[in-house]
């Protein structure tokens, strides 16, 4: 999402504004009629493009899965032969654009994502292991000290601190982008070096 450039579709847009309005109030605080003049149709409308709220909030939260493992997949295959921190700090990178551009689908999915028929909170678990996986082997390439339970663990505590952000501030409260990616960068770089140290 963060790395588009053309123009979102009306679908896309659907899912942006129920993402922000579930964050802020609620699964169960928002109407269809909102969602819907959010982006400007009638709320009856939206059911051309989504049966209804709880499709909406598992296209979210499977979507955002999905994406996060297909980009960091991406991000792995793009560096073949280059040295394992620079894939570590490209994976870093491309968590930190989630955290800083969807802060509103974190908040949604600590909030919401029980409320996923069984299916859907099972499939962004098994695309969330997944993640976490890659992201276990890479550290451990670049930390051999680690162990995997303990390379497991850091890339949790990682995910908890890059996730954080929307508990940083609201609207123009953060430093600025840059200084804020800059800066949970080497915090997350840093847990791991503290890790590995520790196993050392």
């Amino acid at each position: 999402m963060a790395t588009r450039t053309d123009a979102p579709t009306r679908r896309e847009q659907i899912l942006k504004e129920a993402a922000r309005l579930f964050a802020d109030r609620g699964f169960h605080g928002v109407g269809v009629d909102e969602i819907g003049a959010a982006v400007g149709i009638s709320g009856p409308g939206l059911y051309r493009h989504f049966p209804g709220k709880d499709a909406m909030l598992a296209e979210l939260l499977v979507g955002i899965s999905g994406r996060l493992l297909t980009g960091a997949k991406r991000r792995v295959a793009e560096a073949d032969g280059v040295a394992a921190g620079e894939v570590l700090d490209s994976l870093i990178e491309g968590h930190i654009d989630f955290a800083l551009d969807d802060r509103p689908l974190i908040t949604l999915h600590d909030r919401e994502l029980d409320r996923l028929r069984d299916s859907d909170r099972k499939l962004v678990r098994q695309l969330q292991r997944q993640y976490v996986e890659l992201w276990v082997q890479v550290v451990r390439e670049v930390y051999p000290e680690l162990g995997e339970a303990a390379a497991r663990s850091a890339v949790h505590s990682v995910f908890g601190l890059l996730n954080s952000t929307p508990y940083l501030g609201r609207g123009g409260t953060l430093p600025g982008r840059g200084v804020t990616a800059e800066l949970l960068h080497r915090m997350a770089r840093g847990a791991f070096a503290a890790a590995g140290a520790a196993q050392g």
